[in-house]
């Protein structure tokens, strides 16, 4: 197993480890919490430049590394809601979205398409990661609200761009 599978395959461990040390109340919990998913957002970036810089790209990767990015995001912005950081509808609003492009996905790999990440993908990944870790300090709820607003945009956006870009897949489907 190479370097960049290996750092996904450590993403998706630490995502229970990231959930047991805010359910048992720790102290300092959320900060245990923030440097696990700090470290667990970390190797998402690493794991993509040691795929490509050393030509490591495998279908493993491809399925696995944004499956471990989805998983850690959800398992967070499900502590969110559970604990009223966030409205249960902007967690619906990204899973819908999840969805939907991994539908689109595999309606073009059907038709022997690849529809790879987008900027604005990117961006999405990026921004909510970044509130996921302003969300896990102890800041103002306006900042709860600020994030998920930024959350919930940047998915819709996203989404949007990707059906846009794509709609002739879905006009071949029909």
């Amino acid at each position: 197993m190479n370097t960049a599978n290996k750092l996904t395959i450590l993403r998706v461990v630490m995502i229970p480890a990231f959930l047991l040390v805010l359910y048992l109340d720790v102290p300092y919990a959320s900060y245990w919490a923030l440097a696990i998913f700090a470290a667990a957002s970390v190797t998402d970036t690493l794991d993509g430049y040691i795929a490509r810089h050393y030509n490591q790209i495998t279908d493993f990767g491809k399925f696995m590394d944004p499956l471990a990015d989805k998983c850690l995001v959800t398992a967070a912005m499900l502590w969110f809601v559970e604990v009223g950081q966030m409205p249960a509808w902007a967690l619906l609003i990204v899973i819908i979205r999840e969805f939907a492009v991994s539908g689109l996905r595999m309606v073009a790999a059907d038709k022997g398409r690849v529809i790879a990440a987008g900027w604005s993908g990117k961006v999405k990944t990026a921004a909510t990661m970044v509130c996921v870790i302003l969300m896990l300090l102890p800041l103002p709820a306006v900042v709860n609200q600020i994030c998920t607003a930024v959350i919930v945009l940047t998915t819709i956006y996203s989404g949007v761009e990707y059906f846009m870009k794509n709609v002739d897949i879905l006009a071949e489907a029909k």
